[in-house]
């Protein structure tokens, strides 16, 4: 079976509406990154509905102990999550409600082992019963894939693959034609919650992309700033934000950090908004 992008799914999928929307409003979209369950369940449900007010895609992390592309500041949220009670099973109560409140589309981002240890099928068909739009799974070569990729084609969920730039070109067409929704490219080298410079390699390493897939490109792992997400958003059609929205939930207690994040969303939609150029 040949798992591509085109042969996986019907086309116009939730997460390709939410950016083609921000695409016919001249701006990239900006996906939103907070934990599920952190730093209490309640709190983050709140924080979310806020971001999901102003985030065109919102991606929920499911809390895991060995998350091994995040840096200490997702690991700590995700420690903290487990620790507070956090189970999968929260994960699409979670999903089930900013769906029925919202428009964003939801992307849940989660390593294998835990897709795996629940059944890939079942993770699927809950995920898209609870109203998800696909998964960012950063720990799962395309080689390995195949049996998430024919339930999430089953389900009508889209795959988003972490592509990476020192791969060849034959490399990154194999991940792109499996991928679905859009592909992620990394900002920085490294983990997430970097607040260093954009590598200055990555507008080139999006235009390689674009010459090997039709889908969108969302950068993110390491977009910090409402500067950096302007200028990424001149180039990327999604600039995905994640441990900037952690240290404003952190920055006063209770419903005021979640009153931060949602700050800090409208601060970085307002620079996407200015950084694209007027369609000729």
């Amino acid at each position: 079976m040949n798992l591509t992008s085109s042969s996986l799914r019907a086309p116009a999928s939730h997460l390709e509406r939410a950016l083609a929307r921000a695409r016919g409003q001249e701006r990239a979209a900006l996906a939103a990154y907070l934990p599920a369950g952190y730093p209490t369940l309640d709190q983050s449900l709140d924080a979310l509905h806020l971001l999901a007010t102003t985030a065109d895609v919102i991606e929920i992390g499911l809390p895991y102990s060995d998350p091994l592309m995040d840096g200490p500041l997702i690991q700590r949220a995700a420690e903290q999550a487990l620790r507070a009670g956090f189970r999968t099973e929260h994960l699409f109560t979670t999903v089930r409600e900013l769906a029925a409140a919202s428009n964003a589309a939801l992307v849940v981002m989660t390593y294998w082992q835990p897709v795996h240890h629940y059944g890939p099928a079942r993770f699927a068909q809950r995920l898209a019963a609870a109203g998800g739009a696909g998964v960012v799974i950063p720990d799962l070569p395309v080689e390995e894939a195949s049996d998430w990729l024919s339930a999430a084609h089953e389900h009508h969920l889209d795959t988003v693959f972490v592509v990476a730039p020192n791969a060849t070109d034959q490399r990154l067409a194999r991940v792109c034609a499996a991928a679905s929704g859009m592909v992620y490219a990394p900002a920085t080298t490294g983990v997430t919650g970097s607040q260093g410079p954009l590598h200055p390699g990555l507008p080139a390493f999006i235009d390689r992309l674009r010459t090997l897939t039709h889908l969108p490109v969302g950068v993110g792992i390491g977009v910090s700033t409402p500067e950096q997400a302007a200028i990424v958003g001149t180039y990327a059609d999604a600039v995905i934000v994640g441990s900037a929205f952690i240290r404003a939930l952190d920055s006063a207690p209770g419903p005021a950090g979640a009153l931060q994040a949602a700050f800090l969303a409208q601060r970085l939609t307002d620079g996407l908004w200015r950084s694209r150029p007027a369609a000729a």
